[in-house]
């Protein structure tokens, strides 16, 4: 069965788009078919992180309105052929978006790909709620600093109540995936750490991403990090989380402060 997989969070820059363009890749590397649908209309970043931008000719809102066919718009990586991206609109408003549209679209996508992942706005207003609204799991993405954490919390609640599924009384699986997380700065008190992150949001783990320049870079040529440096700590990460998705037991690595010459041997010293 095809499945229809949300990534959201109620905070903007907490790497929505980096984890949706990760996780698909590391999902289509695995033989999966994937998809990659990006609803954050009037920005639309997914396609520069897939690196597709030059290549976008129709969009989301175009088939959602009957102007594409769906097979129009889509754009096959070049990298993995069973990797495809359905880009946003960068000229039009979310209020172009229709709920009947919306899910004609994604029944169609359900009958093409294993996976439809489909990249949230930042928010809890009708693109987010649009995003998540035929959702049947949810990866809710969020920072280890408190605003983060508590808007991820409001998210949680949504996918609880403004879901097909919700109100059909089903329940939508969720994950917390946790970006940006410094084990150093967690240890001095300036992160909040694991286990208070997942106490708030009572959700179960489905991954760690360290902070690291491996990612920014990535994204800068175009190309998830999980292709451009597969040995990379954020990308290991990510294709371990990807693993849990399909149902394996992965067991939870918890990036670990990584100490320098420097620092051993001001340490030695102050022993």
């Amino acid at each position: 069965m095809a499945k229809v997989l949300v990534v959201t969070s109620g905070k903007g820059g907490v790497g929505k788009t980096t984890s949706t363009a990760a996780l698909g890749a590391a999902l289509a590397q695995s033989g999966q078919s994937v998809v990659v649908v990006d609803f954050d209309v009037g920005l639309r970043n997914l396609d520069l992180v897939m690196g597709a931008e030059r290549r976008v000719v129709f969009d989301l809102i175009n088939v959602v309105q009957g102007v594409a066919k769906l097979p129009q718009a889509l754009i096959r990586d070049k990298r993995l052929d069973n990797l495809w991206l359905l880009p946003a609109s960068q000229t039009r408003d979310k209020d172009a978006l229709t709920e009947e549209g919306v899910g004609r679209v994604v029944e169609e996508l359900r009958s093409r790909f294993d996976w439809v992942l489909c990249d949230s706005p930042a928010g809890i207003e009708r693109g987010a709620t649009l995003a998540m609204r035929y959702a049947d799991e949810a990866v809710i993405i969020t920072n280890p600093e408190v605003s983060s954490v508590r808007d991820s919390d409001r998210i949680i609640g949504m996918l609880d109540s403004k879901t097909v599924k919700a109100e059909r009384g089903e329940r939508v699986e969720k994950h917390v995936l946790i970006t940006r997380y410094d084990p150093a700065r967690a240890a001095r008190g300036e992160m909040l750490n694991i286990d208070d992150i997942l106490e708030i949001l009572a959700t179960p783990l489905l991954g760690i991403i360290p902070e690291s320049q491996d990612v920014l870079k990535a994204s800068n040529v175009g190309t998830p990090v999980t292709l451009n440096n597969a040995e990379s700590a954020p990308a290991r990460a990510y294709i371990a989380a990807s693993r849990r998705l399909m149902g394996e037991q992965i067991p939870m690595v918890v990036p670990a402060e990584r100490k320098g010459f420097m620092d051993r041997l001001l340490g030695r010293r102050a022993a």
